[in-house]
C-alpha cells in the first residue's frame, strides 16, 4: 500500500500531466490503493480519487468502490470527507448509482454526515433530477426500512426547495409515476408524506391534477370494500385517507364518492365505530369530515336514499320535548341532552345535500314525519336561544387577553356552533324549507374573499399555479362543545385531537402499517 509521500508524488504526476492525464493510469491506481492505508493515506485518497475520476472511465467502478470504502470507514472525519466528494462521481451513467449510494447513506445517525448526504443529494439533483430520482425510488422500493423512511422524508422536505428549472413537467411526471408504485405498499405515515409530496407538485394544481390525487386517495381508502366499523384499523385508514382528500375538494373536484360512502356505510354504523386513538371522539370526527365534504358533493346516484339516512341520523341527536305530567312538571327525571357539536355537523351536511333535493321534507316525507321533525327543531331552537343568551352574556365586554383563556375560547367556539345551528334551523322552518343560508363551520377559519378574487387554492389550468397548499388539513387541538349543566345542557368538556400518521396491523394486498420483508444489506 502506498505511503503519504507516494500519494503526493503520484498526485503531482497527474496534476502536471494536464491534457495527457489519462495516460497515467498507473499513477491513478496508486491513489486508489491509498484506501488500504492508514488514516492519513485514506484522507488523501478521499480527496485525490474524485479529483481525477473523470479522466479514467475504465477505472470508474474501482474508483467508486474505493470511495465507498472510505464512506464506511471507522474514522468519522474520513467518512465525512468521502461523502462530501461523492457528487464528483455523478457523471453520465454513474449518477443513478451515486444517487442510490447517497440514499443508503441517509441511514447514518451522525448529524454532520446526514447533512452532508442531504447536501450531496441536492447537488446531484440539480445535475440530473431524473437520475437522482431513480436512485431514491430504487431504495424506497427495495431498501431497508430506515433507508426507505429517510428517503421519503427527504423527498417530502427537499423537493419544495428545488427551483422550477429542476422540477420540470417531465420530472414531476416521473415523481407521480414512481409514487404510484410505492403507494401499492405503504404505511399510513408514508401515505400522508406522499400526499404531501404529490399535492405540492405544480403540475397537479390543475383540476385534472387534483382529480388524479383524489382518485389515488380513494384507491387507498378501499371505497369498493365492505366497511368494518369494529376494526379500528379499517376505521383509522378511512379517516386518514379522507383527511388527505378534504383539502383537494373544490367546486370542480367533487367529493361525491366519499360522501356517498360515508352515508351508505359509515353513518348507519356510527355508534359501532372503534379507533386505536386514545381520547378521540371518533363519531364527532367522522361527522366533521362529512360536513366538510358535503359542500363539494356533486350529483349523487342515490341522493334520496342517502339523504334519508342522513336525516334519520340527525333525528337521533334532535330529541323530542319531554312529556309533561298532569301537574305540568316533566314526567321524566331529566331533560334530554342537546349535543350541539354533533347536530352542527349533521344539520350542515343535511342542509348542503338538501339543496340538491329541495322537496325532500315536503314531498318525500309523510305529514306525520314532517310534523315530528318540526317539533324537534322547535324544541332544539328553544334550547339554543337560552344558551346563546347565556354565552353572549358571559362573553360581553371581554376582549384581547380575556378571550384567550381556555374557558373563554370554548365559549367562543360554543357561540359559533349555536349560531350556526340557529341559522340552519331558521332556514328549515321556512315554508317551504329553504337552503339558501351560508354558514362557516365552527372549527373552520372565516375566509375573507375579495370581489373578483379566486377562492384560495382554486383549481386553475393556467401556466401560473396557485400557491402550494399542504397535503393534509391543519388541525389544532379541537374542542367539542357540550354546554354546561342546566335545563337544556350536559357538562362542559373538551378533547384534544391529534392527527395520526400511521396505521396499525397489515392490510391485505397493500400492507398499510406492515410492509412485506425487504432485502437487507449493502446494495451498492
Amino acid at each position: 500500500m502506498p505511503t503519504v509521500e507516494e500519494l503526493y508524488r503520484n498526485y503531482g504526476i497527474l496534476a502536471d500531466a494536464t491534457e495527457q492525464v489519462g495516460q497515467h493510469k498507473d499513477a491513478y491506481q496508486v491513489i486508489l490503493d491509498g484506501v488500504k492505508g492508514g488514516m492519513k493515506e485514506k484522507r488523501l485518497a478521499a480527496q485525490f480519487i474524485p479529483k481525477f475520476f473523470k479522466h479514467f472511465p475504465e477505472l470508474a467502478d474501482s474508483a467508486i468502490n474505493a470511495q465507498l470504502d472510505l464512506c464506511e470507514d471507522e474514522d468519522v472525519s474520513i467518512r465525512r470527507q468521502a461523502i462530501k466528494e461523492l457528487p464528483q462521481f455523478a457523471t453520465g451513467e454513474n449518477l443513478p448509482r451515486v444517487a442510490d449510494i447517497l440514499t443508503q447513506l441517509l441511514q447514518t445517525d451522525d448529524s454532520a454526515e446526514f447533512n452532508l448526504v442531504n447536501n450531496a443529494l441536492l447537488s446531484i439533483f440539480k445535475m440530473d433530477a431524473k437520475g437522482t430520482l431513480g436512485g431514491l425510488f430504487s431504495q424506497i422500493l427495495q431498501g431497508e426500512d430506515i433507508v426507505r423512511e429517510r428517503a421519503i422524508k427527504f423527498l417530502s422536505t427537499k423537493l419544495k426547495t428545488l427551483p422550477d428549472e429542476v422540477l420540470t413537467k417531465e420530472v414531476e411526471e416521473l415523481i407521480l409515476t414512481e409514487s404510484k408504485k410505492v403507494l401499492e405498499d405503504v404505511t399510513g405515515e408514508e401515505f400522508v408524506l406522499f400526499m404531501k409530496i404529490l399535492s405540492g407538485l405544480k403540475s397537479l394544481q390543475t383540476v385534472s391534477g387534483r382529480q388524479q390525487l383524489v382518485e389515488l386517495v380513494a384507491e387507498q381508502a378501499d371505497l369498493e370494500q365492505t366497511f368494518n366499523p369494529s376494526d379500528p384499523d379499517c376505521v383509522d385508514r378511512l379517516l386518514q385517507c379522507t383527511r388527505q382528500a378534504v383539502p383537494l375538494f373544490s367546486k370542480n373536484v367533487h367529493s361525491t364518492r366519499f360522501v356517498t360512502y360515508f352515508c351508505e356505510h359509515v353513518l348507519p354504523n356510527l355508534s359501532s365505530l372503534t379507533t386505536p386513538v386514545e381520547g378521540l371522539d371518533i363519531q364527532l370526527e367522522v361527522l366533521k369530515l362529512l360536513a366538510e365534504m358535503s359542500s363539494f358533493c356533486g350529483d349523487m346516484e342515490k341522493l334520496e336514499t342517502n339523504l334519508r339516512k342522513l336525516f334519520d341520523k340527525l333525528l337521533e341527536y334532535m330529541p323530542l320535548p319531554p312529556e309533561e305530567a298532569e301537574n305540568g312538571e316533566n314526567a321524566g327525571n331529566e331533560e334530554p341532552k342537546l349535543q350541539f357539536s354533533y347536530v352542527e355537523c349533521l344539520l350542515y351536511s343535511f342542509h348542503q345535500l338538501g339543496r340538491k333535493l329541495p322537496d325532500f321534507l315536503t314531498a318525500k316525507l309523510n305529514a306525520e314525519k314532517l310534523k315530528d321533525f318540526k317539533i324537534r327543531l322547535q324544541y332544539f331552537a328553544r334550547g339554543l336561544q337560552v344558551y346563546i343568551r347565556q354565552l353572549r352574556l358571559a362573553l360581553q365586554g371581554k376582549t384581547g387577553e380575556a378571550l384567550k383563556t381556555e374557558e373563554n375560547k370554548i365559549k367562543v367556539v360554543a357561540l359559533k356552533i349555536t349560531n350556526n345551528i340557529n341559522v340552519l334551523i331558521k332556514d328549515l322552518f321556512h315554508i317551504p324549507p329553504s337552503y339558501k343560508s351560508t354558514v362557516t363551520l365552527s372549527w373552520k377559519p372565516v375566509q375573507k374573499v375579495e370581489i373578483g378574487q379566486k377562492r384560495a387554492n382554486e383549481d386553475t389550468t393556467s401556466g401560473s399555479p396557485p400557491k402550494k397548499s399542504p397535503a393534509g388539513p391543519k388541525r389544532d387541538a379541537r374542542q367539542i362543545y357540550n354546554p354546561p349543566s342546566g335545563k337544556y345542557s350536559s357538562n362542559l368538556g373538551n378533547f384534544n385531537y391529534e392527527q395520526r400518521g400511521a396505521f396499525r396491523g397489515s392490510r391485505g394486498g397493500r400492507g398499510w402499517g406492515a410492509r412485506g420483508n425487504r432485502s437487507r444489506g449493502r446494495l451498492y
